[in-house]
């Protein structure tokens, strides 16, 4: 418990405790007002401070104006003999343990955000001229080599120059197996270094590494509210002054029918005592409370588990996915591409590879990497000129002073080079020199373990469809689908046709649910965007991708999906109980108090207690189950 909220613990049990002693305290009159009102100021003081800045500020109608409003008439109506002060300061007491209770579940809730935010180094240990200085991250420049010793946070991404060691990555991806790493492997911000001391070259500036970017998103979830959070809010900016002028016109209206129309007795403080009942259990706490409640501690679970929620409106919308769209490199599979074959007309094997990894020494793409790596050597790229990379087919290059194409098959066509299909399953890259064809090399790409799990795990989950997009030829496409057990697959497509063939999709299933679209590229960033969630793969992504996504695996497991789906479905459904039951317990109630059936005590249970209820059945969407 903080401070503060031991400090309105104590308060409740003094109030409760004098209330117990004043009954059987032998005094009446003012002197009973006196001794009644040091429990209730006790208990009540900030309530009337707020409900008085409320009225001098001109923000008159919320919560605590209902409840000073409403205990300071019951205790007039006690003054007079008609009422019980007790009910006046019960109405404050219970209050202010539904306010513990709401305080003490968002302390809980935020423990998970929390704990997020511990992953914030607080330096790092740079090398400089074989020296180790400890600075901040903000002053580690692109390039410096740092330190990460046992026990230390990994301040900036980077890759290891030295050192072998585990790292605790649970605060990133809600995982408790340590990751190994050795030497030449990438690493990220906000890992905890377990055993070796790591050199690391620094890839990013802090403001853009991971740890970074991971605590930019928590802390702007909340800005970005639900449908649900919307109506909620705009609900309480009207309900609120109804009820006041309703509550006034069942104290006045009523007397005044009596005395004009039926010529009895007004009965004013009976009418009063009825409004004042009416003005409690109308109090919206429970939705107002409970429901940002709800989504936050969605959002809190859902990044215990490892994923990241942009905001309560894109975690309801991801309750509402029944179409799951995969690109297939780096998400469904590792994007560690090998060479399986290479086929060649007159070149031996180790000439084709060195012409195709000169060709492709300028790119970035996975394929490209994997030829250098079964290449083996280091190039000498001066031999290399004049390279042109075509999208989506290949790149153009003079090697030696010959004019060579490495590519698929559209990049083979566009030339007119008569090209030798494979019989072998992977991606091919075709070789032509100088327009004739020189032969081809098989790249395979390796499925994630548990991918198959995933899909499989969606579809039990509720998800209705799933799509695979790729740039891979249509047979590569096809096995890999067949293999995941996904539903429709398109090849072949370029960035441009992945974002057509997303807007084709959305456009197909208007009036349907929503469609979540899942990739890791810079090429993605487009298609993430255009989709009604974007989810992208957040320890190995691109930057533009996760900037573009609204959900964030931090994991790069698609197992984690399905999680992500689970987390939101229990969290809007908790939202719509507390809806259904908040407004229900108190129509019912309304009624009752309007019709003089239902007392103070009652009211209190309508407020207080359909706010703790609400509030504690919030609090279950902080537990998220293991997959």
């Amino acid at each position: 418990m903080t401070k503060k909220q031991k400090k309105m613990l104590c308060r409740i049990i003094v109030a409760a405790v004098l209330i117990l002693v004043l009954h059987f305290v032998p005094a009446e009159g003012i002197l009973l007002f006196g001794l009644y009102m040091v429990p209730y100021l006790i208990i009540g003081y900030d309530i009337l401070l707020k409900a008085l800045k409320g009225i001098k500020n001109r923000q008159v109608f919320d919560e605590n104006f209902l409840m000073a409003l409403a205990t300071v008439g019951a205790i007039a109506i006690a003054l007079s003999g008609n009422g019980d002060y007790v009910e006046a300061i019960a109405v404050m007491l219970f209050y202010q343990v539904g306010e513990l209770f709401q305080s003490y579940a968002v302390g809980k809730s935020r423990k998970n955000i929390s704990a997020l935010m511990d992953i914030r180094p607080d330096y790092a240990n740079v090398e400089i001229d074989g020296k180790v200085e400890q600075v901040d991250p903000d002053e580690v420049s692109v390039g410096s080599v740092i330190l990460v010793k046992p026990g230390e946070k990994v301040p900036i991404d980077g890759i290891v120059l030295e050192g072998n060691s585990s790292l605790n990555t649970s605060a990133l991806t809600g995982e408790s197996v340590p990751r190994e790493v050795a030497p030449g492997e990438e690493i990220i911000s906000g890992c905890i270094n377990l055993s070796g001391v790591l050199k690391i070259r620094t890839t990013k500036e802090f403001g853009e590494s991971t740890v970074s970017k991971i605590l930019d998103l928590v802390e702007n979830a909340s800005s970005r509210k639900s449908r649900s959070e919307a109506f909620i809010s705009r609900f309480a900016k009207y309900y609120t002054p109804a009820v006041c002028y309703s509550a006034l016109a069942l104290a006045v209206i009523p007397p005044l029918v009596r005395v004009l129309v039926m010529g009895l007795s007004p009965a004013w403080g009976d009418w009063v005592y009825r409004a004042l009942t009416f003005l409690v259990i109308s109090c919206p706490c429970a939705l107002v409370i409970s429901i940002p409640l709800s989504f936050f501690a969605g959002i809190g679970g859902a990044s215990k588990a490892g994923v990241l929620v942009k905001g309560s409106n894109h975690l309801e919308a991801l309750s509402q996915t029944d179409c799951v769209v995969f690109d297939k490199t780096g998400t469904l599979t590792q994007g560690v591409f090998e060479v399986t074959g290479i086929h060649h007309n007159d070149l031996e094997d180790e000439m084709l590879l060195e012409y195709a990894a000169l060709a492709e020494s300028a790119s970035s793409h996975p394929i490209s990497k994997s030829l250098l790596r079964a290449y083996g050597k280091e190039l000498d790229l001066t031999r290399v000129s004049d390279i042109q990379e075509v999208s989506g087919k290949g790149v153009l290059a003079k090697v030696d002073g010959k004019e060579v194409a490495a590519g698929n098959a559209k990049l083979m066509r566009d030339l007119k080079v008569d090209h030798m299909d494979c019989h072998k399953t992977g991606t091919i890259v075709h070789l032509a020199i100088e327009g004739t064809y020189a032969g081809h090399i098989v790249i395979s790409d390796i499925i994630k373990p548990g991918a198959k799990e995933a899909i499989a795990r969606l579809k039990a989950s509720g998800v209705k469809k799933t799509v695979m997009l790729t740039g891979d030829a249509k047979a590569v496409a096809e096995k890999v689908a067949e293999e995941l057990g996904i539903d429709e697959v398109y090849s072949e497509l370029l960035p441009q046709d992945k974002v057509a063939k997303v807007e084709g999709l959305l456009a197909a299933r208007s009036g349907k649910g929503k469609l979540a679209f899942v990739g890791d590229g810079i090429n993605d960033a487009p298609v993430l965007s255009r989709a009604d969630i974007g989810i992208a793969m957040g320890a190995m992504g691109s930057d533009a991708a996760i900037e573009a996504a609204d959900v964030v695996l931090m994991d790069d497991d698609p197992a984690k999906i399905s999680k992500a789906v689970r987390i939101s479905r229990k969290c809007l459904g908790i939202v719509y109980q507390n809806i259904v039951f908040a407004l229900g317990i108190k129509a019912i109630c309304l009624i009752l108090g309007a019709l003089g059936i239902a007392n103070m005590w009652l009211a209190i249970f309508a407020d207080v207690g359909v706010m703790v209820i609400a509030v504690l059945n919030a609090i279950r969407a902080l537990f998220v189950k293991k997959c």
